[in-house]
């Protein structure tokens, strides 16, 4: 199976983005692609850099793409989950544990989280520590608050738990 790539410029830094050709298997903070990976034209890969310029202009609140991450069952249902916080919103693990159906799995959610092979798109930058300060995040803290920060902007929602970052 031929697996498709680009990468995509943004205030966040480079992305990588990968496909299968039918949907987006990837989206990550830079990264070295394999060089095994095709970068042959791929419509998913054009949609999905269109909808995070857009998503990068304050213009999309929610992405409408194909997805195909690769997982394990739990992180799978954590991934879905995550797709569920409203834009500019955020949960902290504790919620999105009980979320899941598992109150007392905030740990292994938190892993699954750190997990996700499709940051932005699967909205895991939203998911923030019980006392509302941010906690971990693959692409660093300083995208996390860049990407929290450019939600409350576009979205003019004044979050309480986003006051204390």
């Amino acid at each position: 199976m031929t697996t498709f790539m680009t990468t995509v410029d943004s205030p966040v830094g480079p992305l990588l983005l990968t496909s299968d050709g039918t949907a987006l298997t990837r989206l990550l903070f830079a990264g070295e692609p394999d060089p095994s990976w095709s970068t042959d034209a791929c419509p998913v890969l054009v949609r999905a850099s269109l909808q995070l310029e857009e998503y990068f202009r304050g213009e999309r609140t929610d992405f409408d793409l194909p997805l195909d991450p690769a997982g394990t069952p739990f992180q799978l249902t954590v991934w879905l989950a995550l797709r569920d916080i409203p834009y500019a919103g955020t949960i902290n693990y504790g919620q999105l544990a009980t979320q899941v159906g598992n109150p007392r799995a905030s740990r292994a959610v938190g892993l699954a989280n750190g997990r996700n092979p499709i940051s932005i798109v699967v909205p895991c930058h939203r998911v923030i520590g019980a006392d509302g300060s941010l906690t971990g995040y693959g692409g660093g803290l300083d995208r996390k608050r860049a990407l929290l920060d450019l939600e409350r902007r576009t979205s003019g929602v004044d979050d309480p738990q986003l006051s204390l970052l």
